[in-house]
């Protein structure tokens, strides 16, 4: 892993990661373009030809049926079925504290409020095949339950038919029973428009690959979007105290992902900057996945050093990481100095793995430089708002001249006329 200590050499680092976050390509966007509208034209026949084409399945029976999900979910580990109905509790009582009520208040000749309501149904994207994660189905699922949405309906691609029993086993144990057995763009455009087999959805959340993650973007305004997820992405502020083993160890975990993740040590020490890439290379060589993460480290990771931890936590800022872990003698003093941050990890006792899948948080969280003015999923991202407004005849009374000023002044006649219809309705009913 490189280590950076010059201005120009950590400016052009931070291009390679802004280029890195830039999103699909042209030859991208026309392909999903194309599956969209066809999907959108031609419904199940559209979604049965791409399925076939990519999944190499050759069927139109999409639903999964009770029965399947009993079988494949009746195949999991009996130990991972079990750390996931212990991890669902935690993330569940985590989501109930996010639950929002509605409100109102009074003053003299009027109410004022906001009224609550979950979305109707949402649709889950959850990646299938061999790379399969339960825990995706959790961080999804659960808080549009917590947020009381009536319908949640998942796509999960099945590459020859091939059915992940972990992932059944969690779909199972949220009660889900609506699951279709496609992926890709073309799940997304069947979620967005609807076919004949799916019905239409709110919502559309869920991690995928670059076809996916782009139908997302392009269906964003037909129905709504969890967020643009890109590579994962790991940054650690350490200083001399932090232990050089456990941070090598917490940068492998996000390299593992894949060759576009990115992990990255910021430090005022240069000593525990030569330590971690030594450790680094020792644990890379024993990783199963050791060529994905190498590649990701040689592309995208860096040790940065810096002057004093307050320039490590300015850089972060800039960089806006999806996970940041702080391990500093005193990670509650770096704390303030964070404003942008997908997820705050303190401590050498809280790697980013626990948020993944026991915490209790969400893992689903916004990467790319996107924490700058996005948030972790939560159960408010399944709720809507609607504002409730109710005037007397008094409270009309004294905004009527407020309103009918600036209405005029914007040239709006007919809104100024709203107050004033009213104004002589009160004088006079006869002359209405």
């Amino acid at each position: 892993m490189r280590i950076l200590k010059n201005h120009s050499e950590i400016t052009a680092f931070l291009k390679i990661l802004t280029k890195r976050a830039s999103g699909s390509s042209q030859e991208i966007e026309q392909r999903v373009r194309d599956i969209l509208a066809d999907v959108r034209d031609n419904g199940d026949k559209a979604v049965f030809k791409y399925t076939r084409a990519f999944d190499f399945l050759e069927t139109s029976q999409f639903r999964v049926s009770p029965e399947e999900i009993a079988e494949y979910a009746g195949k999991a580990n009996s130990e991972v079925v079990k750390a996931l109905t212990f991890s669902a509790k935690r993330i569940r009582a985590f989501h109930e504290k996010q639950r929002e009520k509605s409100w109102s208040f009074t003053e003299e000749g009027a109410l004022l409020g906001q009224i609550i309501r979950p979305l109707e149904r949402v649709g889950a994207y959850i990646p299938g095949g061999k790379a399969s994660y339960p825990s995706t189905v959790m961080m999804n699922v659960i808080p549009a339950q917590v947020a009381g949405v009536k319908e949640i309906a998942i796509c999960v691609p099945t590459p020859k038919g091939e059915m992940n029993p972990q992932v059944m086993a969690a779909i199972k144990l949220l009660g889900i029973k609506e699951v279709y057995r496609i992926g890709g763009a073309q799940a997304i455009g069947a979620m967005a428009y609807g076919t004949k087999t799916i019905k239409k959805v709110d919502k559309i959340v869920g991690p995928g690959n670059i076809y996916v993650a782009t139908a997302k973007k392009m269906v964003f305004g037909v129905v709504d979007i969890d967020m643009i997820a890109g590579p994962s992405e790991i940054l650690i502020i350490a200083d001399d105290s932090a232990n050089p083993l456990l941070i090598a160890a917490d940068l492998l975990s996000q390299a593992e992902h894949d060759e576009l993740a990115s992990s990255i040590l910021i430090t005022d020490s240069g000593r525990l900057a030569y330590a971690v890439k030594k450790e680094l290379t020792e644990q890379l060589s024993r990783l199963k996945r050791k060529d994905i993460a190498m590649k990701s480290i040689l592309d995208y990771g860096s040790i940065i050093i810096t002057g004093d931890l307050k320039d490590a936590a300015e850089l972060s800022n800039i960089i806006a990481p999806e996970h940041l872990e702080i391990m500093t003698k005193n990670p509650k003093k770096i704390l303030p100095m964070i404003r942008n941050a997908g997820a705050i990890f303190l401590g050498e006792w809280t790697p980013e793995a626990l948020g993944d899948y026991s915490a209790g948080p969400n893992h689903t969280l916004p990467t790319g430089g996107t924490a700058r003015f996005s948030s972790p999923l939560g159960v408010y991202d399944f709720i809507k708002r609607s504002s409730l407004l109710s005037f007397t005849q008094n409270g009309f009374k004294k905004l009527a001249m407020t309103v009918k000023t600036i209405a005029e002044a914007e040239g709006l006649e007919a809104h100024a006329n709203t107050i004033r219809v009213r104004e002589i309705f009160k004088k006079d009913k006869s002359l209405i």
